[in-house]
């Protein structure tokens, strides 16, 4: 897999595989709070962070990364596209040009937070309020 850059004209379509991936992994979240995240993931998550993408051979995005100093902000995974390799050659990128150490995951979201225990990161501390103050608890996790 080729991990590419990402431009502001691709937002739309991470825009499409971020609510794909939120749909098939945040049992939590519902349509009204999708519907209330998205125009702040266009307008102003995606523009405050370094962007990385993986593409299928015929060019569609797999996956991203969004990475802010050693953070990974976001990483969102196709679900037809989960299972193959996507995420964690995403994340092993950002290792190795970023040095991320840090990552904030959804505790409603098991399979995240098992797939960063898998590559490496432990708990350091919960909150239980995400940033916009919605109660989704997030686990503060590092390497």
């Amino acid at each position: 897999m080729i991990v590419e850059n990402v431009l502001p004209t691709d937002y739309a379509e991470l825009l499409i595989v971020w609510e794909n991936s939120v749909l098939a992994t945040h049992d939590f979240i519902t349509e009204a709070d999708i519907s209330f995240f998205k125009p702040m993931i266009i307008d102003h998550a995606f523009p405050a962070v370094t962007l990385r993408c993986v593409k299928s051979c015929g060019g569609d995005i797999l996956g991203f990364i969004g990475v802010n100093e050693h953070k990974v902000e976001m990483l969102f995974v196709l679900d037809e596209a989960r299972g193959q390799g996507v995420g964690k050659c995403l994340l092993q990128y950002a290792y190795d040009e970023f040095a991320v150490n840090a990552v904030d995951v959804n505790e409603q979201n098991p399979q995240a937070v098992g797939f960063y225990e898998h590559m490496g990161f432990k708990v350091i501390s919960r909150s239980p309020l995400d940033d916009m103050g919605k109660p989704f608890p997030i686990l503060h996790m590092k390497l």
